[in-house]
């Protein structure tokens, strides 16, 4: 028997999360059947999207949902031998028995130098959505002007990396100026603290004159109806997050301005990356050689210990991560 320590939901959040919301039980596991293996986490993701869909997927009693880099440590699978590693939604667990379902084998040519943690960031669901977003969403063009905000993130330091990889200019803003001083390492042209700012307008008119073609949404909230204004004619928005509304006890309904939609004739568009799974494969491979050739570099903030999962979370809501969150087992 196998012992797996699991985080579940207690209490649903109401407002920003708090470690009463979150309790550590452990689990006792079955042996494997034939067709499943016994996973054991190596390296563990928190995300926002994990915030609202806590609240519509989740009951109290459920353990926290979540992606995790796993290690087959037995296995009645040929698909899955031994001390193979796999990305799985696994949970917040450090054990899973699993019938290879939804597990997806890291790439047999992974390279020895590159840490099998960026599986969960820009080789995973965070570039993924930065690909399909810019490509599939946006249809961003060699000298267009992009507009990413969380910029620092996990998604949005991939999205203006590859945006420069294309040949457009990218301004990114973000919430501390350490974050900002990243996205200049990055190569963003214009880069600055939504937080210290005058004026979030003028902050947007300096960065680009000329207005912005397209826009990489990541925050919701008043700011964003703030940088449609700055939108040029035609301009297009991918929806992808929406991380500042997601800790309102009460749900927000805007407030994006009609009125600029219409006039500007704006194209607004959410997305989800499972939406091109079947593209992921070929998707993979060019991250990865974009990374082997220096154009893509990659930041993770990692917190050690599986007992520090919910601390992690709350402090990537609050925006304490540079790059992308992972939690090392």
């Amino acid at each position: 028997m196998v012992q797996s320590k699991t985080w579940i939901l207690s209490k649903h959040f109401d407002g920003f999360p708090k470690d009463s919301n979150f309790e550590l039980k452990l689990e006792e596991l079955p042996e494997p059947k034939d067709g499943e293996v016994l996973l054991e986490a190596v390296f563990l993701s928190v995300d926002p999207y994990m915030r609202p869909f806590s609240r519509v997927r989740m009951k109290e009693g459920d353990v926290m949902i979540g992606t995790q880099v796993a290690k087959v440590t037995q296995s009645k699978n040929p698909a899955f031998p031994v001390g193979s590693h796999v990305v799985g939604h696994c949970g917040w667990r450090t054990h899973t028995v699993s019938d290879g379902t939804a597990l997806v084998p890291i790439m047999s040519d992974w390279p020895h130098d590159i840490s099998l943690s960026l599986a969960l960031g820009v080789f995973g669901l965070p570039g993924l959505t930065a690909v399909y977003g810019i490509e599939e969403v946006l249809g961003l063009q060699k000298g267009e002007t992009l507009l990413v905000n969380a910029a620092a993130g996990a998604v949005g330091s991939v999205v203006g990396q590859i945006a420069k990889i294309k040949g457009c200019k990218v301004v990114g803003s973000a919430g501390t100026d350490t974050k900002v001083a990243f996205l200049k390492e990055l190569g963003f042209d214009e880069a600055f603290n939504y937080k210290t700012v005058r004026s979030l307008e003028e902050a947007l008119k300096k960065a680009s004159p000329e207005g912005y073609d397209c826009f990489f949404e990541n925050v919701g909230g008043p700011s964003s109806d703030v940088a449609l204004q700055q939108m040029k004619n035609f301009g297009r928005i991918a929806v992808c997050g929406s991380i500042s509304t997601y800790n309102d006890s009460i749900t927000q309904t805007g407030p994006y301005h009609h009125l600029t939609m219409i006039v500007k004739q704006l194209k607004m568009e959410g997305f989800i990356q499972s939406r091109w799974e079947h593209k992921h494969p070929e998707t993979l491979n060019r991250l990865m050689a974009w990374m082997k050739e220096g154009k893509l570099k990659s930041r993770e903030h990692i917190t050690k210990g599986f007992e520090n999962m919910p601390t992690a979370f709350m402090g990537m809501l609050q925006g304490q991560n540079i790059g992308k969150a992972v939690i090392a087992v």
